[in-house]
């Protein structure tokens, strides 16, 4: 497993690979997304919250997965052609990735291992999981799939205001 949220490749979903260091300094939600799911309109949410918040250092980091009930069966074109004309997000959108088994993605791996779910378990149970990262790459909470984005401004809002 990685020391740092930032040295972690990723592929984006338009394919190129990066590490995640253009985001560092900033405090990030970064949450496991699904097109066909009941928490799918939590994209609305998102997208206001980092409207609101991305100038003052804030992002969101969508990264889709397909194992929760195989709400996210598109490839990464049809992906990014239902957030773009659905909900009209700005914040990035990653590729594919897997959060549970064998084929974790290391994000996933180094989240899940910095905040444990309920009694101590690292398995993600559902879509729209969330993580409040700080700015120092920090996951300081985990949030479950029913946490509607709206009710996280004021944590995102503290994190924001610490240097």
């Amino acid at each position: 497993m990685k020391d740092s949220l930032y040295d972690i490749e990723c592929k984006t979903i338009d394919g190129s690979i990066s590490t995640l260091k253009p985001f560092q300094d900033q405090v990030l939600l970064i949450v496991n997304t699904a097109s066909r799911c009941g928490f799918t309109s939590q994209y609305e949410g998102l997208e206001a919250l980092y409207k609101k918040y991305h100038d003052s250092g804030f992002s969101i980091l969508g990264f889709p997965c397909n194992q929760f009930g195989k709400q996210e069966p598109g490839d990464e074109k049809q992906i990014k052609s239902f957030c773009d004309l659905t909900y009209q997000t700005t914040f990035p959108l990653f590729a594919k990735i897997e959060v549970n088994g064998g084929n974790t993605h290391p994000l996933y791996q180094f989240l899940k291992h910095q905040a444990p779910g309920v009694l101590g378990t690292e398995s993600i149970k559902w879509n729209f999981t969330k993580f409040l990262v700080n700015r120092k790459g920090e996951v300081v909470k985990r949030f479950a799939s029913k946490d509607k984005p709206e009710n996280l401004a004021n944590e995102i809002v503290s994190l924001l205001e610490k240097c």
